[in-house]
């Protein structure tokens, strides 16, 4: 046998590995609402090859890479726990195990390292609530795939209803079309699942969720008990009310609490989950989930203030264009943004800076920012350029962020990448706030800049959902546990 019959050979093993585990992962999260994840990645609803490159990552982060022979023996002990709703990573399990020296069995490892998800310590299920989408534009379209792929459990939060302006022509065809830009999207590809749509009673089907569109006006023109709506939270992603005032319009019969997905003016409270999510006080009814850019640049931020002090900072974003540009010239209120988005690098400003004052209000170092658009369609990079409160080393600074993305509260936040040829469309459908990249980072005494990709659509729309999920109470704890 040659040296490539080996390595085919071991490929063929992997692979059967790999596919002995999905049933084991579905079953998980179908019947225990246990999320499967693989060092902060979800194995839920994967193919055998998307399993197989998930485990081939972790070099990129850990070091080394982690075989699905290290792996399955973790998954197959979560299988013999009275598990409740929680997420599991089996990636931590394993890594964690190797610097073990107690002489546990895997088995005795996991059901120590979950302890906190299983027999009387069992979470608590919680009864499922309703959520309502304003608006149906690029976030609002992303948020609702991952409301539909998270209510596989049949848990949790249940997106009942989309609230859209009514459309040109008939009804039916309005509501076509919008099913068909939730089924297929040029960035983001095709929706993983059916969509069909039911003319006469206007509900978009998506694998098996019935989702009412509601054509109106105006917020005060609905009441949404009618529709068998009640304690929803309503996600406003259209932008158009950003004050108390205004988004206060949203609190309908069937409305509990709203949800911005745009930095909130005056006292509406800017969330950044990872960050200041546990301020949240448990009677606020609005709240904002700031901008892509904040949420972007605040977790690694606060890593860094965190271990070494932050005295000032600037960030320059080069970020995508968006739908409020123009293809070609013509008016826009705004400077600059009139000239067509996808011919020319177009400076604007952006309020990312400022906003950190809301989500991290002990750091008292000045922030400045400034943005640049240009002609790609999504994903963006952030340039943190920091003075310390001490001098380090480009070393430490990339073991610390390292060690923040693997083993931290942060680790949902932040994800970091070795790789030396990393550009933007590496990052389409990152579900992390933001992915430090190794290979750009500088740093010379007290001066450190930071390079960091975030898709400005997909990835920030985790970061609602996760927002969401704690307003709610159905956010599961993840174990093994990070470290704080």
């Amino acid at each position: 046998m040659t040296v490539n019959d080996d390595a085919f050979t071991n490929w063929k093993h992997r692979e059967e590995i790999a596919e002995s585990m999905i049933p084991i992962i579905g079953k998980l999260h179908r019947e225990q609402d246990v999320t499967v994840l693989l060092h902060s990645r979800s194995l839920v609803n994967k193919s055998v090859i998307s399993i197989l490159k998930t485990h081939r990552f972790a070099r990129q982060i850990a070091g080394g890479e982690l075989s699905v022979t290290e792996t399955l023996p973790f998954l197959q002990a979560l299988t013999t726990l009275d598990l409740g709703p929680s997420q599991i990573d089996i990636g931590m399990l394993a890594a964690t195990y190797k610097n073990n020296n107690e002489g546990l069995t895997v088995e005795e490892f996991t059901a120590r390292a979950v302890a906190g998800a299983t027999g009387t310590a069992n979470t608590r299920r919680p009864e499922p609530r309703d959520v309502v989408l304003y608006g149906f534009g690029r976030i609002g379209r992303l948020v609702a795939r991952l409301l539909i792929e998270k209510a596989g459990s049949g848990n949790g939060l249940r997106l009942r209803a989309i609230v859209v302006r009514p459309g040109g022509g008939r009804a039916a065809d309005d509501l076509v079309k919008r099913a068909s830009l939730l089924r297929r999207d040029s960035i983001h590809g095709q929706f993983q699942g059916t969509i069909t749509v039911d003319e006469a009673h206007n509900k978009i089907i998506a694998n098996g969720n019935e989702i009412k569109v509601i054509y109106a006006a105006d917020p005060t023109e609905i009441d949404y008990t009618t529709h068998g709506i009640n304690n929803a939270v309503l996600i406003d992603n259209t932008g158009k009310w950003r004050d108390r005032q205004g988004l206060s319009q949203h609190l309908r019969p069937g409305i509990d609490k709203v949800v911005l997905t745009a930095p909130g003016k005056g006292d509406i409270p800017n969330i950044v989950h990872g960050v200041n999510h546990d301020t949240i006080k448990p009677d606020e009814q609005i709240l904002s989930c700031a901008s892509c850019t904040t949420n972007a640049i605040v977790p690694p931020l606060k890593a860094m203030a965190d271990e070494y002090g932050v005295l000032r900072g600037h960030v320059e974003t080069v970020h995508s264009f968006t739908n409020d540009q123009n293809l070609l010239d013509n008016y826009h209120s705004a400077d600059r943004r009139g000239r067509s988005a996808p011919l020319n690098m177009v400076i604007t400003e952006t309020g990312a800076a400022s906003a950190v004052a809301k989500a991290l209000p002990d750091l008292k170092a000045p922030i400045t920012g400034s943005s640049i658009r240009v002609p790609v369609p999504d994903v963006s990079i952030a340039i943190l350029s920091l003075r310390l409160g001490r001098e380090t080393t480009r070393e430490e600074v990339l073991d610390h962020l390292r060690d923040i993305s693997l083993h931290s509260p942060l680790k949902r936040q932040i994800d970091f990448t070795t790789a030396p040829d990393a550009v933007s469309m590496d990052f389409v459908g990152s579900r992390h706030a933001s992915t430090i990249d190794a290979g750009a980072t500088k740093v010379d005494g007290d001066n450190a800049i930071l390079y960091l990709w975030y898709d400005n659509e997909y990835g920030y729309s985790c970061q609602v959902i996760r927002v969401v999920q704690h307003l709610t109470g159905i956010e599961h704890p993840t174990y093994p546990t990070p470290t704080p």
